[in-house]
């Protein structure tokens, strides 16, 4: 049956309040408007992130409820709005929390990738006119961060939308919409490992393994794991890392273990937690002589004391965002290098799930050794079903 222009009623995880377990939900989702897409998702990661929104609310940054949670999908364009030239139906796409118009000072810039059109809608929700494209029960229910991939249908705005490969494999490469490409991306852009160092990636979750990827795609010599689960190293090993360090082995602190095993620190050192004390320990974990450390883990909340002589002798303490990808034409770069053998995303994948239990893939999160998790449904409208894959991580230790 053809939607195109109408109200599609499709299956979603509704958040109705902070706190309360997801609630699948029959929805409306309206047709674009002006500059607008809407997608058929096929996939979808479950974050940290989104758990954070849900159960963390009041250490985030205010969201509103009720809320559609998800921001890491893939799917196929149903229909576009008035002015869309750069997608048509069918084509296969990754929407993208991080837009980029090509056009703003900041789009021009090689320095961001923190493009700001709609920015301040999104975050709170809605799309360019102020308001979301999905109902529930006679009301509406707000897109998280603009995308809302937790539904069967989502409407985001264009700039916030990448065409994809058309035979990349949707219940794969919709990891790159947040955490592989964040993890990547920290080491390759912005850390800017360099080949023969030594690193120190921090947190073993899948925004850590992908750090350790780009770790060695950069050529570092010696790439170190710090998990406090010594299960995580196997997993490790298979993205590049050489050593393991368990902070629980120990007796000092961290980064005094990290400094005798380099002869006074690492080259460079990524925190891949969103902890403040690991990010401390992270910099710390540094040479004194130039080393570099890149905040990866999400915090919003927590304040980060330094001493200043942890700069002064010339430390670089450097944050990251989506890794520094221009997102609109780099993850189309990403997703060729994955259907290249480039880098590695089956790897992240290891358990699948249904629609309906995506409560339990959130709890899993917390009961299991895994975090970041991927749930995707067939394309066919015939079928309902919807799988969830969970990526090899540990509770408290990754956040994408």
């Amino acid at each position: 049956m053809e939607t195109e222009g109408k109200v599609i009623k499709c299956r979603a995880a509704v958040a109705w309040e902070p706190g309360k377990p997801l609630s699948i939900e029959e929805v409306e989702v309206a047709p674009p408007k002006a500059h607008e897409v809407r997608i058929k998702i096929a996939a979808s990661g479950v974050c940290h992130s989104d758990w954070s929104y849900l159960y963390e609310a009041d250490k985030m940054s205010p969201r509103p409820f009720p809320l559609i949670l998800g921001h890491e999908g893939a799917g196929v364009v149903e229909s576009v709005g008035p002015g869309v030239t750069k997608f048509s139906k069918g084509d296969k796409v990754i929407p993208l929390f991080l837009p980029q118009c090509g056009q703003c000072e900041r789009c021009m810039s090689p320095k961001t990738n923190l493009c700001p059109k709609n920015w301040q809608n999104t975050q709170q929700g809605v799309l360019a006119d102020g308001t979301s494209r999905i109902t529930c029960r006679n009301q509406q229910v707000y897109q998280f961060i603009g995308i809302s991939t937790f539904s069967e249908y989502t409407v985001v705005p264009e700039d916030n939308v990448t065409k994809i490969h058309p035979d990349a494999p949707l219940d794969k490469v919709c990891l790159l919409g947040c955490g592989v490409s964040t993890g990547y991306g920290a080491a390759v852009n912005t850390g800017k490992v360099e080949a023969g160092s030594t690193c120190a990636v921090f947190g073993l979750g899948a925004v850590g393994l992908a750090a350790i990827m780009g770790c060695k795609a950069a050529g570092a010599a010696r790439i170190i794991a710090i998990d406090i689960n010594p299960n995580k190293f196997e997993i490790a090993k298979t993205f590049g890392a050489t050593e393991f360090v368990n902070p629980k082995d120990h007796s000092k602190p961290i980064q005094e273990v990290l400094r005798e095993l380099t002869n006074g620190g690492v080259d460079f050192s990524l925190e891949c937690v969103g902890n403040v004390m690991v990010m401390r320990a992270a910099l710390e974990a540094c040479s004194p002589a130039g080393g570099i450390c890149v905040i990866v883990g999400w915090n919003e909340v927590e304040e980060l004391s330094l001493v200043p002589l942890d700069l002064l002798l010339g430390r670089t303490l450097k944050g990251t965002y989506f890794g520094g990808w221009k997102s609109v034409e780099a993850v189309p770069r990403l997703v060729q290098d994955y259907m290249s053998s480039q880098i590695l995303l089956d790897e992240f994948v290891t358990h699948r799930l249904t629609l309906d239990q995506v409560n339990q893939a959130f709890d899993l999160m917390y009961s299991h050794s895994d975090q970041d998790v991927t749930w995707s449904w067939p394309i066919s409208s015939k079928q309902n079903s919807v799988h969830v894959y969970l990526s090899a991580a540990k509770k408290g230790l990754s956040r994408c």
